[in-house]
């Protein structure tokens, strides 16, 4: 999934040439859509979940490969490539409810999209009130 890979770079590092991937910093504590007040609707959910099985059911159709097979950016199946395009624009559309944009112009995005939205849900302050665009709005009209 893009979004837990783009975030888990800043985060962890590198081991080797993989990610350095622990469940107390990027995974236990990962803002997925839903945990900022709204919840997560049933449409994205199942979205989520039937791309997520795509996944396993594009990589089941090369049972001798291994995942570093699979994932190597220059032999890595299109049906995999494909599947997971699916699952990431699933993902992204779940994000959508929290804030996040229909689309990201680059990863840097996404990524500050992601600490934004942390920074949201686990701040102890109240969310900062939406500015008024119009003047007027904020007037009561009937007392004219």
């Amino acid at each position: 999934m893009r979004f837990r890979s783009i975030r888990c770079s800043p985060l962890e590092g590198w081991l080797e040439s993989r990610f350095r991937y622990s469940n107390t910093i990027v995974y236990n504590n990962f803002p997925w859509p839903g945990f900022a007040g709204e919840s997560l609707s049933d449409k994205h959910r199942n979205a989520i979940e039937q791309a997520a099985q795509g996944v396993l059911e594009a990589r089941a159709r090369f049972p001798t490969s291994s995942l570093a097979d699979l994932y190597d950016p220059l032999t890595m199946p299109p049906a995999v490539l494909r599947a997971h395009h699916k699952l990431d624009a699933a993902v992204d559309a779940a994000y959508v409810p929290s804030g996040g944009p229909k689309t990201y112009a680059s990863d840097a995005e996404r990524v500050a999209f992601l600490f934004a939205l942390y920074q949201r849900i686990t701040s102890l302050l109240p969310a900062p009130k939406p500015k008024i665009s119009n003047p007027l709005d904020g007037l009561d009209r009937g007392s004219r």
